[in-house]
């Protein structure tokens, strides 16, 4: 068969997850420095297609070649060992604390930034002639993007960080099945078409993933976008953050771990004939 079981590759994501944490320092920043670097060229791509068709849903649709790429490659997003990376605490493997967890998450998140932000840097000097033009069409589309994601959610106060927060719980819950999609199939064809499913989802609908946003908005302020350091940290990143730990480790990872590694018993068949009678009563 092309496509393992669910009890496969879940136990697939508790060996990953182990191995993720345990992954030399220098390797989990330069693995997250070039997810950080292809993510970031393919909401380039994505924008572009949109501004060239005026169909959002055309961009979704290009987005997710970025992450089967960079998944194939082996590569790693922080959302992605957001979800994995504790599994293997809850396994009780070898050497796996908390503090370990912790360390993969900074550091793949660090290598995330880091690429994020030269290809933010190389993409503003593409769009600006180096910098001796103003932005053309893409690069205002990216102005007023990450404006309207950051002072839009900074004028609304409280309930603009809140819908941000949520955003970022909806995106990892579909990111996370995209990182999973590459662990269920053996083809790679299927496990494109795997990934490919629910990044076109999140993507569609415009929820808020913190390493598009590590690039989308210091490229929107390289190129002039009205808001600073604080407006993106306080009102986008940070719940964006914050909202897709949840959403991968809450909504998708642990759910899937406590169905397929820790399944409940079965019900016998004295069980079974019990209840039968206790409903037909």
């Amino acid at each position: 068969m092309s496509a393992l079981k669910p009890v496969e590759f879940v136990q697939t994501m508790i060996d990953i997850g182990e191995a993720k944490v345990k992954t030399s320092t220098r390797d989990l920043i330069l693995r997250g420095m070039m997810a950080g670097v292809i993510l970031s060229l393919a909401v380039v791509v994505a924008i572009t297609t949109i501004v060239q068709t005026g169909l959002g849903v055309v961009g979704a649709l290009v987005f997710p070649v970025g992450f089967c790429i960079l998944s194939l490659m082996g590569y790693d997003l922080v959302t992605g060992v957001f979800g994995i990376a504790p599994l293997a605490k809850f396994e009780n493997r070898p050497g796996i604390t908390w503090v370990r967890v912790l360390r993969c998450w900074g550091l793949v998140g660090f290598g995330n930034l880091v690429g994020s932000l030269i290809v933010a840097g190389l993409i503003a000097l593409s769009l600006t002639m180096n910098f001796s033009v103003e932005p053309n069409a893409v690069g205002q589309k990216f102005i007023a993007v990450a404006t309207s994601r950051t002072v839009g959610f900074e004028n609304l106060g409280a309930d603009g960080w809140i819908t941000c927060f949520v955003r970022g719980i909806l995106c990892n819950l579909m990111v996370c099945l995209g990182v999973i999609g590459n662990m269920t199939a053996r083809s790679v064809a299927g496990k494109i078409a795997a990934m490919w499913l629910p990044i076109f989802i999140f993507f569609a609908l415009v929820f808020e993933h913190a390493v598009v946003n590590m690039f989308l908005f210091p490229l929107g302020m390289m190129l002039g976008a009205d808001f600073g350091v604080a407006t993106w940290l306080n009102f986008n990143l940070i719940p964006t953050i914050l909202g897709n730990i949840v959403g991968g480790l809450v909504f998708t990872c642990i759910p899937l771990y406590l169905t397929h590694a820790k399944t409940a018993p079965a019900l016998s068949a004295e069980t079974e004939v019990n209840a039968e009678v206790a409903l037909s009563n």
